[in-house]
């Protein structure tokens, strides 16, 4: 009963390989590794290997965390492995409401509030907002035309259908192609990760199935690109803003939730954008942290 509580907490009950040895010829193939490779840096035979990938040999519990480390596999699918081969997920995953993730919220909290009065946020591994600064929540308000005294919605929001809806904010990004095909190249990577069936597919083809979106093939012309990193041009009411991203992860947590998270911060690409981040801030309330979880 404890083993069936933990899978459907953690997993949620899902399967993306019909059993182990197709998860581990997957992720073998996909990190590029023969079966010696794969033997060698894990310290055990080829034949031991080959046997796991056919079926013929059960992994142990300690075996299956040791192919994980070593072939980098997502904390979410090393979960899944386990399940593949009748254990329990060696990973929990939380919300930041928990009271062990604490002092893990309060460090978002302050990473956000530092970037201000530049936008700053908290997505997991699908693109769902976690939690806002005071200036993303003011940015995402003003492209969206709602009042500045009204709360983002408390229901799921994911940020890349947000950007690339052409009734949301990609009607004012002037460059909305090249965003598009970063953006996409996401979620591509999160899709090729968790295998066949995974929700991370289902989003893509719902990203893909939007207005536009499958037949943008723009890419930056790399030979007389001005700038080093990808612009995020917005236009709107006259206003002309141009910034840039940086993503963040927290390093090598032992959670999956914690594993998936991302922190973009948007940065002034030019002395126009950072006055007008600046004279917003400064007529608006001070500068706080807005949970979605």
């Amino acid at each position: 009963m404890q083993q069936q509580k933990a899978i459907s907490q953690v997993a949620g009950g899902n399967r993306y390989f019909a059993d182990f040895a197709a998860a581990l010829r997957y992720w073998r193939g996909k990190r590029g590794y023969s079966q010696l490779r794969l033997a060698t840096e894990s310290s055990i035979s080829q034949r031991h290997v080959s046997f796991l990938e056919s079926n013929r040999s059960q992994p142990s519990r300690e075996m299956i965390l040791k192919l994980g480390i070593v072939l980098d596999i997502p904390l979410r699918e090393r979960n899944g492995m386990l399940l593949a081969a009748g254990y329990a997920p060696a990973y929990r995953e939380r919300s930041l409401s928990d009271p062990e993730l604490m002092p893990v919220k309060q460090a978002l909290d302050f990473m956000l509030a530092q970037q201000a009065p530049y936008p700053a946020l908290v997505v997991d591994r699908l693109w769902n907002l976690v939690m806002t600064n005071t200036p993303a929540a003011m940015l995402i308000r003003w492209l969206l035309d709602m009042p500045e005294d009204m709360p983002l919605p408390r229901e799921d929001v994911n940020v890349l259908k947000l950007m690339l809806d052409p009734e949301g904010i990609r009607q004012h990004l002037q460059n909305w192609e090249e965003v598009c095909a970063d953006l996409l190249h996401w979620i591509q990577r999160e899709a090729l990760g968790d295998g066949p069936g995974s929700e991370a597919e289902t989003l893509l083809c719902e990203l893909l199935a939007l207005p536009g979106i499958a037949t943008t093939t723009r890419l930056p012309n790399l030979d007389t690109l001005a700038l080093p990193f990808l612009s995020v041009q917005i236009r709107k009411d006259n206003v002309a803003l141009n910034l840039f991203t940086s993503i963040a992860t927290l390093g090598t947590p032992r959670d999956v939730t914690l594993h998936e998270l991302r922190i973009e911060s948007l940065f002034p690409a030019d002395e126009i954008t950072a006055r007008w981040f600046h004279a917003r801030q400064a007529t608006s309330i001070p500068s706080q942290t807005h949970p979605h979880s």
